[in-house]
């Protein structure tokens, strides 16, 4: 895709504007003025682009999208901390995850069209590379990277309550058709990992009224219990709790 005018060399050696009609419509789509723009290339400059570029590796966007991706975990768990303030940790797990995860943040990615500025080697575009969830969750990421680095937190949280943070309340409306035990089912699959299954550990109460408690495994190791008055609901609070667990061992890793 050749949109770019100025030669490479010179857009990344100097810090003034560079006026090209792409990088000005996507500025004003983020609604967000660079005032190092080569920030804004490289978060969109994917590593198979280097080939045309004769870089090294940390001239792509892998660098801008780690620091994003903190950037993106702070505001966002900031965020759920002040607006759910009778929620446990466990809850906020969750919600975060929901707003942070590949699947939302190539939404976003594509909300803005990303994909037409991205840039990619000839190889990588004719493989599907402009609308693939992943290259376009990690160019979201970049560009939250970028606009830190470019000016301050402020622009990035704003950038990050207008797309992500507010949309919480559909992703909740349409996770709760799905249910604990579908998502961690996702969550398995995703990752490679063995299970989830299900193990009663323990029954209490007369027929009429039994409690029981489950036990979910996954790679053979116990992750969550749950009770509840029936073996489907005792198994979607140990699929919550395996969740929960899950996801702040993903976070800890990523840290």
């Amino acid at each position: 895709m050749q949109w770019l005018k100025v030669p490479w060399s010179k857009l990344l050696k100097t810090r003034r504007e560079v006026k090209t009609p792409q990088l000005e419509e996507l500025m004003r789509v983020i609604n967000y003025r660079f005032h190092d723009q080569s920030l804004l290339i490289q978060a969109l400059k994917h590593r198979s682009y280097l080939v045309h570029t004769g870089e090294d590796r940390l001239q792509s966007n892998e660098r801008l999208e780690l620091l994003g991706d903190s950037v993106l975990g702070l505001v966002v768990t900031e965020n759920l901390y002040t607006e759910f303030p009778d929620e446990e940790e466990g809850v906020l797990t969750n919600y975060k995850s929901l707003l942070v995860n590949r699947v939302n943040l190539s939404r976003v990615g594509h909300e803005f069209g990303l994909g037409r500025y991205l840039l990619l080697n000839d190889s990588e575009e004719r493989a599907g590379g402009r609308s693939r969830d992943s290259i376009l969750s990690d160019a979201v990421e970049a560009l939250i990277g970028a606009m830190y680095l470019d000016g301050g937190l402020e622009p990035a949280r704003k950038m990050i309550h207008k797309h992500i943070v507010t949309g919480l309340s559909a992703l909740l409306e349409e996770t709760q058709y799905k249910n604990f035990k579908s998502l961690l089912l996702e969550f398995c699959q995703r990752e490679n990992k063995t299970g989830p299954v299900y193990m009663v550990e323990n029954e209490e109460g007369p027929d009429h009224n039994k409690v029981f408690t489950v036990a979910v495994f996954i790679n053979g190791s116990k992750h969550g219990t749950g009770t509840g008055t029936s073996k489907k609901v005792a198994e979607q609070h140990a699929a919550e709790q395996a969740l929960a667990l899950l996801y702040q061992k993903q976070e800890k890793t990523k840290g």
